[in-house]
């Protein structure tokens, strides 16, 4: 089977540096920042990824010119109001939701019909929370009780500012709403439940005026129309490629990895923290600040003391891309694990929470999910000897990755279809496992 891999036995103990692919989360927002600047802005280390990719793409249909090669990105920025619209205009956003739900809100000032589509995981996934802030500005949606992919939307001429409450804790709709804002005369107004602040920090960065009150579960966002002035951006290292490597290192025997150049903001390291409460050995070194973003090299050991976690829902934004990683941890672990409050879990590529469990139970882990929480009942000596097969995931990239770590840590022979489903966040993520087998 060409789109399937075999794993078949554990990995051995190995001491290993690494280097991984930028951060997917910054690439495509460094893409749309700099499509709407002034000047030509570069990216080095710019994830080479199928979500990238159609970031790219749907630029370039919108009169965007882009330069790339092995070396750097370039982007010739439009400005404010640049894009070229075209009558009957079609952008595919692929796999991306990052994608479809950010480049959105620079689609408000459309004066034709735009369709835009995804791929049938996309085209699942719910797009009112888009629909409803967009809406607000004074964008028209055909059909209009439509809340799935593809939608066509029509903009205005008479954008005006809006006061929105983002209260499900979701980036991407905090930051189409922010993008918007940049095309709308006067200040946005947004009351955000706590979630990963990259465009804020960019934003910052950038000089556009924004202001930030933060307060304990809420933060309070302005946002004034600004132009922007080119800028250059080396991408640190994406700490959710990042997570699957700590997990493979921490559940291995006798083993070290040191990854270089990661991304830790605090509203991404959750998954750090959820695991040293766990038992792990997880450090940060030459720790630094780079665009406004903090970096560090990680470093993690094995460990054999890993313990039940009752997981505090105050970490799950900051971890939310990599509880299917942290599962297998928990299987692992002395003890009972939970996990509450996971709905957006669903909002994924596939509902995650559903088919991890589904994972679990196929080796033998107790699991209760209820009310869009989980308990996993771990199991510290659990080594695998039978087969197991891994299909029908929707595709999701970060199922597939989850099982090939879980076949390499726990044992047993595993086949594992929808290989190509890694193109859309981390391509090189099986030579990066061979690089450290080596």
């Amino acid at each position: 089977m060409k789109n399937s891999i075999t794993v078949r036995s554990k990995i051995g103990a190995f001491d290993k540096t690494i280097n991984i692919s930028g951060d997917k989360s910054l690439s495509i927002r460094w893409a749309l920042l700099a499509s709407i600047a002034i000047g030509k802005s570069r990216a080095f280390n710019l994830l080479d990824s199928d979500d990238v990719k159609s970031t790219l793409k749907i630029l370039k249909k919108l009169g965007v010119n882009i330069i790339k090669n092995n070396k750097f990105c370039e982007i010739n920025g439009r400005g404010l109001n640049g894009f070229k619209f075209k009558k009957n205009l079609t952008l595919d956003a692929g796999n991306s939701g990052t994608l479809a739900r950010l480049i959105s809100g620079l689609l408000i000032r459309s004066p034709y019909h735009i369709r835009l589509r995804g791929d049938k995981s996309l085209s699942r996934r719910d797009f009112s929370r888009v629909i409803e802030p967009l809406n607000k500005f004074g964008v028209n949606f055909f059909p209009k009780n439509r809340n799935r992919l593809p939608i066509n939307l029509k903009g205005t001429d008479f954008v005006t500012p809006i006061n929105y409450n983002e209260y499900r804790g979701s980036a991407q709709c905090k930051s189409l709403v922010m993008l918007a804002a940049l095309l709308s005369p006067g200040t946005t107004k947004i009351k955000a439940k706590k979630s990963r602040d990259h465009t804020e920090i960019l934003f910052k960065k950038l000089n556009i005026p924004i202001k930030i009150r933060k307060e304990k579960n809420y933060d309070f966002i302005e946002v004034e129309s600004s132009s922007i002035n080119a800028f250059n951006y080396n991408i640190p290292g994406d700490i959710s490629s990042c997570a699957f490597f700590i997990v493979l290192t921490l559940l291995s025997k006798n083993s070290k990895l040191i990854i270089k150049n990661i991304n830790i903001n605090p509203t991404r390291t959750g998954i750090i923290k959820i695991l040293n409460k766990m038992g792990a050995k997880i450090k940060f070194l030459n720790k630094r600040t780079y665009m406004g973003e903090k970096t560090a090299d990680i470093k993690v050991s094995s460990s054999n003391k890993l313990k039940g976690i009752n997981c505090p829902t105050s970490l799950n934004s900051s971890a939310i891309d990599e509880f299917l990683i942290i599962f297998l941890v928990a299987a692992k672990a002395k003890g009972v694990s939970t996990f509450k409050n996971l709905s957006e879990l669903n909002q994924k590529e596939s509902p995650r929470l559903k088919i991890g469990s589904e994972i679990l139970k196929q080796i033998g882990i107790k699991t209760l999910v209820k009310n869009h929480s989980i308990k996993i009942f771990g199991n510290p000596s659990l080594n695998l000897k039978s087969k197991y097969k891994v299909k029908n995931f929707y595709k999701d990239h970060r199922i597939f990755m989850m099982s090939v770590i879980a076949g390499l840590v726990f044992g047993g022979e595993w086949i594992i279809h929808d290989k190509d489903s890694i193109n859309s966040s981390f391509p090189n993520f099986l030579k990066k496992i061979n690089e450290i087998k080596k």
